[in-house]
């Protein structure tokens, strides 16, 4: 109840921040697929180059929230939505492969383990690579070694060639506000989605599968999840995040 209580109050209080910010219109959208309620942020190939992913600032210090991702950007950028995008450590340091303008800030991780993170198959989201939108078991990430702008590892995955993750199971209780990613086939486009309410893996992966038409689809986090939408009305805000992912058009 009270982890309810202080999300809705951020969620509230995030929304009129939000008010007062600047919008990318036409990415963001709210969404109904069997019966559960989601928010989901659409980019196209033409707008791959306005993706980003943000660790830390300049002078080395963890980001942590979208205030401070908005602080990096140049007078005439706007922030027209971001996430938080995989898992991390405590010290906010990513737990997997983490690339940034073409430069590796941390290593792919293939090997299975505890946590979502280790539920394999897991995988990577890939963008500006030889096509606009990637998402690639971490495995076979390993072995083709592909070109990538920027590139997130998380998991587990949520849906694997058109299949939902083996593990995933219909009638299961574990509920979270969950958001990942999802690709289309001709990876020409990328859906960023979070759900209202909590959900299971079973109905998040069936969002992207059968709701979005993904092949492949990846997962971020839960619990945490947040989600920059001004043009919704939208600033969530909580505990600090590692590596956050987000659209940048001008001002």
């Amino acid at each position: 109840m009270k982890t309810d209580l202080r999300r809705r109050l951020g969620l509230a209080i995030g929304a009129l921040i939000a008010m007062t910010l600047p919008a990318v219109a036409g990415i963001c959208e709210k969404r109904d697929f069997d019966g559960q309620n989601y928010v989901i942020c659409t980019l196209t190939a033409e707008q791959e180059p306005g993706l980003r992913l943000w660790l830390n600032s300049p002078d080395g210090r963890v980001l942590g929230d979208f205030t401070s991702v908005r602080r990096t950007l140049a007078e005439d950028e706007v922030l027209g939505f971001a996430m938080n995008a995989g898992m991390y450590h405590p010290d906010y340091s990513p737990v997997g492969l983490y690339v940034s303008e073409g430069v590796t800030r941390h290593d792919l991780v293939t090997a299975g383990g505890g946590g979502n993170f280790g539920m394999l198959p897991n995988g990577v989201f890939c963008a500006g690579g030889t096509r606009p939108y990637q998402v690639i078991e971490s495995r076979a990430f390993a072995k083709a070694r592909p070109e990538c702008r920027i590139a997130t590892q998380s998991g587990p995955m949520l849906v694997i060639d058109g299949a939902l993750h083996p593990r995933f199971l219909v009638d299961s209780d574990s509920r979270y506000i969950r958001n990942g990613v999802g690709v289309s086939p001709d990876g020409q486009t990328a859906w960023f989605a979070i759900s209202d309410r909590a959900v299971t893996f079973h109905e998040f992966g069936r969002l992207f599968r059968d709701g979005l038409g993904a092949r492949d689809a990846l997962y971020f986090d839960g619990s945490v999840s947040r989600l920059y939408a001004p043009d919704l009305g939208r600033a969530d805000f909580g505990r600090r995040l590692g590596p956050i992912i987000g659209y940048v058009g001008q001002n």
